[in-house]
């Protein structure tokens, strides 16, 4: 007979590739490309022009959320053979994470709304809302590193000893996720990172969710 290991680390490997592919398209066609946050009336009027995309980038976002809540869960049903207590604590700040995230697309959604009604009727007023909205969105998006930089370190770290992934594959998330953790945690408290700092990083869930599902696929069904 033969003992299938790997199968359940499919329901993992998809959630990684999702969650990076739906984090990336909600923000190229959301609410990036049109904020100029050094000028906030621009962006206002940008978001009212474009209101379709916003919305729909902040769907994307959202759907970004609940699948980081299932790669929590997929996680730490790959990691809690190594050590249950660290796979749970990694958990929970995945699902912070999530949570902050849908924190900060309210921000986007009130923004928009703001938008709205500054292109509509030109009051000044909302420029000010607006330029308090953009450095609280900012700041709700650096915060939200945090938890999942804490929970990725401990996760990553998991799947490489439980064997799901190669140590090389292991110790470049480890790396860069740290990166992303120590750039964000000091742009949130108004320090310039550049943004060469977090490239790294970029392309290792889609490598790493490609690597987990090529791997169950071939290995062989219990018999």
């Amino acid at each position: 007979m033969v003992t299938n290991k790997k199968n359940p680390y499919i329901l993992l490997g998809i959630s990684m590739v999702t969650q990076a592919t739906t984090s990336l398209v909600g923000g190229l066609i959301g609410f990036g490309p049109f904020t100029d946050t050094s000028n906030t009336a621009k962006a206002l009027n940008g978001v009212a022009n474009n209101i379709v995309g916003i919305y729909a980038g902040i769907l994307l976002q959202i759907i970004t959320a609940l699948v980081i809540i299932a790669l929590a869960a997929a996680l730490y049903q790959a990691g809690k053979p190594v050590n249950h207590a660290t796979a749970l604590i990694a958990s929970g700040f995945y699902v912070m994470e999530a949570v902050l995230h849908i924190v900060s697309q309210i921000v986007v959604f009130a923004f928009a709304q703001a938008g709205v009604q500054y292109t509509a009727g030109g009051d000044t007023a909302f420029v000010a809302i607006g330029d308090i909205l953009l450095k609280l969105r900012d700041f709700c998006g650096a915060i939200t590193m945090m938890p999942f930089g804490l929970g990725a370190l401990l996760f990553y770290y998991l799947i490489m000893k439980a064997g799901v992934i190669p140590k090389w594959l292991g110790f470049w998330g480890i790396i860069t996720v740290s990166f992303i953790f120590i750039g964000w945690t000091l742009q949130a408290f108004g320090a310039s990172v550049p943004f060469a700092l977090y490239v790294p990083y970029v392309p290792w869930e889609w490598v790493a969710g490609v690597y987990i599902l090529i791997k169950s696929v071939k290995t062989p069904k219990s018999a």
